[in-house]
Formats: C-alpha cells, structure tokens, sequence
C-alpha cells in the first residue's frame, strides 16, 4: 500500500467531520507519513507537515529500532550421536544437564532445553555457513561441539584413542572439510 487514504472510507459530517479537520497518518515505524486537511467537500488534501507536528514524527522514528527475523534451530542429541561422543551416553547427557559440558553449536552458543536427553535451540545466524548437513535417514544435521575437562570426558568413558589436540588437528585438519573458521575461545 503506497497511499494511506486507502484505508479510509469517506468522510461524514454526522460523525463529527468538518472542513478544516487534522489528519496526520504515521506508520508504526515513522518512516513514513502524511498530513491532510479535509476540505468544504470533506475530501482529505496532503499538505505539509506543521512544524508543530514534526516533533512528533521524530519522535516515533527515533524509538522504533529495525528488527531482525529470528531463526532458530531445535534439535536434539540423539543416542547413536551420544554412543559417538562416549561409551556411556547417559552421562554426556548428565554432564550437559549439569554444566559440567558445554554445548555448543557450529561455535555458537545453545540454549539447553531441561528434561531428559540433549535438547538445544541455537541461533541460525550465528553458525558459519554451510554448517548444516543432512543425511539419507532423512535427517537434517547440526554442527554440535562438546566441550569438557578431560579427566570428566575420560571419566564418563569418553573415546581416549580418538583425543586429538588443537595443534595436531590444525595441522592435519578435522575430520570433515567444513566452512567453519577458528576463533578465539571462549568469547567474552
């Protein structure tokens, strides 16, 4: 809609209108407006902003912020992903729940869902791109990073043969080829 009088019907004089009644039409994001003034006929004429009137305007633009759209992803970590990560999937489970592991997404922070299992919402926007996958099952698939003291990944029977430090696997690279890029850790 480019005019704002489309959103009116006509004008009547029973109903309280006069000639020389006020219209000013805002949007709710004060980018846009119009000032009329209905004339003898009671037909709405565009005229210029009063000054007094300007203020107003200003003060609607000021406070309305631009909004993002929020995409967010939920999923879950499922057993056979858990049995990966350790030979006792429950206790990932706990340790998550507990705070002992930190669950992350991509690199970007999750929220994790209370109850059973590993549920966990993450921001979209702040993956790297090309982070999701999928597979035949089908099923869509997540980036997801645990990370924890070694002692506890070794004590929840974590896969010790498979622990790789940081310097060995930026020299030979992850496992699979990812758009991902190494930042500093943790942020903030």
């Amino acid at each position: 809609m480019t005019d704002p009088l489309e959103i009116l019907g006509d004008w009547q004089e029973k109903k309280g209108a006069r000639p020389g009644l006020r219209l000013l039409m805002v949007s709710t994001t004060g980018e846009e407006f119009a000032y009329y003034e209905l004339d003898p006929a009671l037909q709405p004429v565009r005229k210029d902003l009063p000054e007094s009137l300007r203020k107003t305007v200003q003060l609607i633009d000021e406070n309305c912020e631009p909004s993002l759209c929020t995409v967010l992803f939920m999923g879950g970590a499922g057993g056979s992903l858990r049995a990966g990560v350790t030979k006792n999937p429950v206790r990932l489970t706990r340790s998550v729940q507990g705070g002992v592991t930190r669950l992350t997404s991509g690199g970007a922070e999750t929220y994790v869902w209370p109850g059973g299992g590993i549920t966990f919402m993450v921001d979209v926007t702040a993956l790297p791109k090309g982070a999701f996958g999928y597979v035949p099952t089908p099923a869509l698939v997540a980036p997801l990073e645990f990370t924890l003291p070694r002692a506890d990944y070794l004590a929840m029977g974590g896969h010790e043969e498979a622990i790789r430090d940081l310097d060995r696997t930026m020299a030979e690279g992850g496992e699979y080829p990812t758009a991902a890029r190494l930042e500093p850790w943790p942020k903030g």
